[in-house]
């Protein structure tokens, strides 16, 4: 009994370590590039990136894994390697906290649907970052209503004028 408290323990400890340096990133990033203020975000589960544009042309695109999906009005979180629609490829960071749910023999992150409060399904997605040493978590909307959990890696900056317009010569 004791060896599973510990276990549980090291998990929420984890978990604590986690979310503190993913609140240390998102600072530094709504700082650097003001994420949080995007007009529009755009995720191309073919190249494996997340495209965030703001209304002054700045754009940040970055390498994306998808952790999960929360519906909201069921309060369950489904695993972004049991989700039909999450490509591989952008699995990988769910599958290491489905690997250290395994190491731990905790259910909630080995099981493909679990009951879930957003602030949970943000812990799951900070977890992912930490155990993938990712740079950043975000959390979108889905057309279906659906709230998408994500990590994201090395930000790029680029930034289009919209006032002018791109000429190309004869």
């Amino acid at each position: 009994m004791l060896s599973s408290f510990k276990k549980r323990r090291d998990i929420e400890d984890t978990i604590v370590t986690s979310l503190e340096a993913a609140h240390t990133h998102t600072a530094v990033h709504r700082e650097k590039w003001r994420l949080g203020e995007e007009k529009t975000w755009n995720l191309d589960q073919n190249h494996g990136q997340i495209l965030f544009s703001f209304a002054d042309g700045m754009q940040a695109l970055a390498p994306v894994q998808i952790i999960g999906t929360l519906d909201p009005l069921t309060e369950m979180f489904t695993w972004a390697w049991r989700h039909p629609t999450v490509l591989a490829a952008l699995q990988k960071n769910a599958l290491r906290v489905k690997a250290f749910g395994k190491q731990h023999r905790a259910n909630e992150l080995i099981k493909k649907i679990v009951p879930c409060s957003e602030k949970r399904a943000w812990e799951y997605t900070a977890l992912a970052m930490h155990l993938s040493a990712y740079q950043g978590i975000y959390r979108a909307k889905a057309n279906n209503g659906s709230l998408v959990f994500m990590n994201f890696d090395e930000v790029l900056l680029t930034h289009i004028n919209p006032n002018k317009s791109l000429r190309a010569s004869a």
